[in-house]
């Protein structure tokens, strides 16, 4: 039911609506009449009608004037103004001013009737689309947490400008960040194995316990933590020089690693990522807290990582080789076993020569076992068994403790590696000839039919497929081609009355003479000598 309100100076005429009318029949609930504007704009601030009727000429306030102070302070109340001045300029007025509509009266009960059912009818419209954006407000509302995190993540996933990240964080009433500025990130560890028992075998229990641990540690802090879709938690740190930040997150970092274990009972570790000069290297700071994540399969669980502890440059004697993880990674996709055991041999020697304490031996002789491991991975997929079974094979390595024992352990690994993916590349081939050979006998009849048709159908290249078709069937591409079109010959000289010509044209050669002489060439006999003896021997 909508309230209506009606502002005229002739007293008549507001008793004459008031008598005509039955409000209620057309949805709408009559809150009082006045003689001016004046009045009429003290009641409204009272009642809050959602129409008006309004006379334009009043003494005091007249209709015009009332208008303007009802759109300021009540823009949802709709105005009609009713007059008995068939004048252009209060029309230009009252349209300007986007009243509802302009009557001029006398206007007959029939004709206010069906203005205010008209009306009614637009209200009843605005206030679904009202109802609407209402309930999208609220659900955004209620998704805001959401949409929190997931912008969060995004601004240490991908480079975004300065201004963009301040307008999302006002946006979402997060605090503004400063740079400097630097990333860690908190995982728990074997969480398949802790989820059990006292967190009900619900590891998002876990992470929001080891979340809340966070949240009171972090509390009066300058800084943005959260958590991400895989359930690890960032924390973002900011607001002091570089040198002062760097330290305060170590040390931020090993309090949460302490307060996790000390009341949860469960361990943590903790990656400290580069300080980034401005907000746009968000990324990278991020980006190195998850690689100094990876090292603890080197060092173990329940520890801060810093980045650059474990990156930065060491003294030459104690410098870990990159350089070999690359030569075993070239090696595993392209050498022999016997290459594997000359570059381990080379390895282990300069091991022993470089003095290096056993310690570091391990972690230079892991991250071989992890580029190896990820040079698998990126031929061979996630199914392999030394792929799935990496954290073991990291883990058997803590067991060897001489040099010479890892010599042995590394050549057999290696060798398992080499087999592995000779073999998938084995299959690989037998199925790309397979397919080579359907593709042949598909379209034998092309007389248009090449070898690099052929080749380009499995995706290789000419000079290495005609290689490697010819040690796996002893013939070429070609020959096998030639091979095929003339088996079919013979069994159409067996089965067809067709001539010689016409079956050369169906099994791709255009030139009869030539079909001729490769068929001889192969069977010793011309096709239509080839026929005749076939017709002997069945008779």
């Amino acid at each position: 039911m909508y309230k209506i309100l009606i502002v005229d100076d002739d007293f008549e005429v507001r008793e004459g609506i008031k008598e005509c009318m039955d409000w209620h029949e057309h949805g709408f609930e009559f809150v009082g009449d006045y003689a001016n504007g004046s009045e009429a704009l003290e009641a409204i601030e009272e009642r809050k009608p959602d129409l008006v009727l309004s006379d334009i000429c009043m003494p005091i306030m007249d209709g015009i004037e009332l208008t303007k102070r009802i759109q300021f302070s009540h823009p949802y109340t709709k105005v009609i103004i009713l007059t008995g001045y068939d004048d252009f300029n209060y029309a230009q007025q009252a349209l300007r001013l986007k009243v509802n509509d302009f009557i001029v009266k006398p206007i007959t009960a029939d004709e206010l009737r069906a203005l205010l059912d008209k009306v009614k009818q637009e209200m009843d419209k605005e206030n679904e689309n009202r109802e609407n954006m209402s309930k999208l407000k609220k659900q955004l509302q209620q998704s805001l947490p959401l949409l929190k995190e997931r912008f969060l993540e995004q601004m240490i996933n991908r480079s975004m400008s300065a201004t963009d990240i301040q307008e999302r964080l006002q946006y979402f009433q997060l605090p503004r960040i400063s740079a400097p500025c630097l990333v860690v990130v908190v995982d728990v560890d074997e969480i398949s194995e802790i989820g059990k028992g006292r967190w009900e075998n619900d590891p998002e229990i876990l992470r929001f316990a080891v979340y809340n641990v966070i949240e009171e540690v972090m509390e009066g802090r300058e800084a943005i933590f959260f958590r991400t879709r895989e359930g690890s938690i960032i924390v973002i740190l900011y607001g002091k020089d570089e040198e002062v930040l760097y330290e305060d997150a170590f040390n931020i970092a090993e309090v949460m690693r302490f307060c996790v274990e000390k009341y949860l009972k469960l361990t943590v570790t903790i990656g400290v990522g580069i300080v980034c000069s401005t907000l746009s290297e968000l990324p990278l700071s991020y980006k190195g807290a998850i690689s100094a994540l990876d090292y603890r399969y080197l060092l173990g669980h329940n520890r801060v990582i810093s980045i650059l502890d474990m990156e930065s440059t060491q003294t030459p004697s104690q410098q870990l080789d990159i350089d070999w993880s690359l030569k075993f990674s070239t090696l595993i996709r392209t050498g022999t076993y016997s290459e594997a055991q000359s570059l381990i041999e080379q390895l282990v020697s300069s091991l022993k020569a470089s003095l290096m304490p056993i310690g570091t031996c391990y972690l230079q002789i892991q991250s071989i076992v992890i580029a190896i491991v990820n040079t698998i991975h990126d031929l061979l997929g996630n199914q392999n068994d030394l792929v799935k079974h990496h954290g073991k094979v990291l883990l058997d390595i803590n067991n060897l403790r001489t040099l010479d024992e890892i010599e042995i352990w590394l050549n057999r690994f290696c060798n398992e590696a080499i087999t592995s993916i000779s073999q998938q590349r084995s299959d690989l081939i037998t199925t790309h000839i397979r397919a080579v050979i359907d593709y042949i006998e598909q379209h034998y009849s092309d007389e248009n039919l090449s070898l690099q048709d052929i080749c380009r159908h499995v995706h290789m290249s000419k000079s290495y497929f005609s290689v490697v078709f010819k040690q796996r069937t002893e013939q070429t591409i070609m020959e096998y081609v030639t091979k095929v079109r003339l088996e079919k010959a013979k069994e159409l000289l067996q089965c067809s009355s067709l001539r010689a010509y016409e079956i050369a044209s169906k099994i791709g050669y255009s030139d009869p003479q030539y079909f001729s002489v490769l068929f001889k060439k192969q069977t010793g006999a011309s096709p239509t000598e080839y026929r005749d003896r076939l017709s002997k021997e069945k008779a």
